[in-house]
């Protein structure tokens, strides 16, 4: 039996505000996304500016401005001298819709759905579906039907391929290939960079016909239309473009074990002799024990796809030697965040 002695005693061994920041560490999360979605960091980046400057700009009440202000000068996101405030170094380069290097977009979406779609965790693991009831094929087809929604979502995913595509181009060796696809490409953000740091490649992109319009002005604005196609399918049942390299980035997470193996099986035709195949997700580590933002990533997926999630590095390497590659490579992707595994054909 454990005595208050007991408790005291253990107490003094260990301190409860670990658990007790994890459980409330939403509440962080949700500062920082709101944050971002009032456009207070690229406000900031017109210069540093009062608590009354800001509430007036961006309408906030003052019984709360100050708060909402200070904690952020508490989680490392804004500093303030005296009653000025201005980004600290990552909220400049990273939070600033004027900048390249903005995840804005991103954090957008987690703002608008994800952080709802939280909310329903517990019946999620109960019942095994998602929450909101969203069906992966049916929800990018209503995403794409919305023009609005559709321009959010793309923006949010150009925010990772904006980094992504620079570690693949200086990370792969691209002198021996002369064509790229880009399955699920979207508006083409990630070839259209690829293709900027590597001027010899030539490139598709293969998504739905929704994004045909939407690519060509994307392409238009990086310089690339000239250099990259666009083909619109399903990429489960219709051939691909051939090419060099395949790259699938976020696309098998969407989908449970079985479909993503053979969407690889399915792209191994398609791959020239001696090229290779570029998948990258926000992958597991093999031990299941240490990358806690895949692990709740899993869970995320649960909450808004029917069948998706993450995956293991080895579960990776073994859909792609399955389908036929004849051996795999790893590359570490966004500071350790995303895992690229890549396969080569004989």
């Amino acid at each position: 039996m454990t005595t208050t002695k007991d408790m005291a005693d253990a107490g003094t061994r260990m301190s409860p505000r670990p658990l007790i920041e994890l459980g409330v560490s939403f509440w962080s999360a949700k500062a920082l996304l709101t944050a971002v979605e009032i456009g207070l960091f690229t406000e900031l980046a017109r210069g540093p500016a009062s608590e009354r400057e800001l509430s007036e700009r961006l309408d906030l009440h003052p019984r709360a401005a100050r708060d909402f202000l200070d904690a952020l000068v508490a989680l490392d996101v804004l500093d303030r001298t005296d009653d000025v405030y201005r980004n600290t170094p990552a909220a400049a380069a990273y939070l600033d819709e004027g900048k390249d290097t903005y995840l804005g977009g991103w954090m957008r979406q987690a703002s608008r759905h994800l952080f709802r779609a939280w909310g329903g965790l517990t019946e999620s693991l109960r019942s095994g579906k998602p929450f909101i009831g969203w069906d992966s094929a049916d929800y990018f087809q209503r995403l794409y039907e919305d023009e609005e929604e559709r321009q959010r979502f793309i923006a949010a995913m150009d925010a990772m391929t904006n980094h992504i595509a620079g570690e693949l181009a200086a990370g792969l060796d691209w002198s021996g290939y002369g064509t790229v696809v880009d399955v699920g490409g979207a508006r083409g953000n990630l070839i259209g960079h690829l293709a900027q740091a590597h001027p010899h490649l030539r490139g598709t992109v293969f998504d739905l016909p929704e994004l045909d319009r939407l690519f060509a002005e994307h392409m238009a604005k990086l310089g690339t239309g000239d250099r990259i196609a666009f083909v619109s399918g399903d990429f489960f049942a219709d051939p691909l473009p051939e090419a060099d390299v395949l790259i699938f980035g976020h696309i098998l997470h969407d989908w449970d074990d079985e479909q993503r193996r053979r969407l690889i099986a399915h792209a191994y035709p398609f791959v020239r002799p001696g090229g290779c195949v570029v998948i990258y997700d926000r992958m597991i580590d093999d031990e299941r024990r240490e990358k806690a933002v895949s692990l709740l990533g899993c869970l995320n997926l649960l909450l808004v796809t029917p069948g998706g999630s993450e995956y293991t590095v080895g579960e990776c390497r073994a859909y792609a030697r399955d389908a036929g590659f004849a051996r795999t490579s790893t590359m570490p992707l966004f500071d350790g965040l995303e895992t690229a595994v890549i396969g080569w054909k004989e």
